[in-house]
């Protein structure tokens, strides 16, 4: 095996449980001809056995020493390889029917999930380990301590759910953390329409900003008292107790009424 002294800087954290690896390949269930892309592909540990499997592997380094390695140990393999950063990527590169898998760098994963939303039309489903903390929050429910802004962003665009628990001994270095990996399919259709989500963002961020305080404090830029009343929806309630469906009607109330200001930065989005 490569010596390879991790880099806090790539949040490096190799994941070497055997256990484990064989879950995310049983989960994963990639065939031959699948489109596979890895994110971070490390020192091999889920590419030697995808490589064994696809005709074909791409995958994402940012780490230069790391792609030496892996061009030399999978010389002669069918794999191609990006020495690039993911969060500059262009996924919409690669084709359509993407299935993406990777042990993601903790320190950008939400930017990164949010980067890799922008290419639903092009990937059928992704598998990814993440901090449990993160995992909790992505999948979270209503009225919860975990639910909030990256919830539903997220639930907007993707059918999530939490595969498999991880301890910080299946990597080098252990993490200070418990892992999780997630899988993600893009909904046909996203709840809020693509031309909103400007509008829709921005709600769910103030409506977030102070999660003690009702909605009829946290609105009262959005939102009258007979607004609330037009959607029948509780001002006392906070953010956390309202649903997806909730927020997006209240966007698709604020975009469709000219009146109060919303319409043309949703045109804009």
């Amino acid at each position: 095996m490569m010596r390879h002294i991790p880099r806090k800087r790539f949040g490096q954290n190799f994941l070497i449980d055997p256990y484990i690896i064989a879950e995310i390949i049983r989960v994963t269930q990639p065939h031959s001809q699948d489109r596979l892309v890895e994110i971070g592909p490390g020192l091999g540990a889920l590419t030697s056995p995808l490589l064994d499997i696809v005709d074909t592997l791409q995958v994402i380094e940012i780490d230069r020493d790391i792609v030496d390695h892996l061009k030399s140990t999978y010389a002669g393999k069918n794999l191609i390889i990006h020495n690039c950063d993911a969060l500059k990527f262009d996924f919409a590169e690669l084709g359509h029917d993407l299935r993406i898998v990777g042990n993601l760098p903790y320190n950008i994963s939400t930017p990164l999930l949010f980067h890799l939303a922008r290419f639903c039309g092009h990937i059928r489903d992704m598998y990814f380990m993440l901090q449990q903390e993160v995992v909790a929050r992505m999948v979270a429910e209503p009225s919860t301590p975990d639910y909030g802004r990256l919830s539903l962003m997220l639930q907007n665009r993707f059918d999530m759910g939490q595969l498999i628990s991880v301890p910080p001994e299946s990597f080098r270095p252990a993490p200070k953390v418990q892992s999780a990996v997630v899988w993600m399919r893009p909904r046909a259709t996203p709840i809020i329409p693509v031309e909103c989500e400007r509008l829709f963002a921005d709600l769910i961020a103030t409506a977030f900003s102070q999660r003690r305080k009702t909605l009829r404090n946290t609105l009262r830029g959005y939102l009258t008292t007979s607004d609330f009343e037009r959607l029948a929806i509780d001002a006392g309630l906070r953010a956390e107790n309202l649903t997806l469906e909730q927020f997006a009607a209240i966007t698709d109330y604020l975009s469709n009424n000219k009146s109060h200001g919303w319409h043309d930065k949703c045109a804009q989005s």
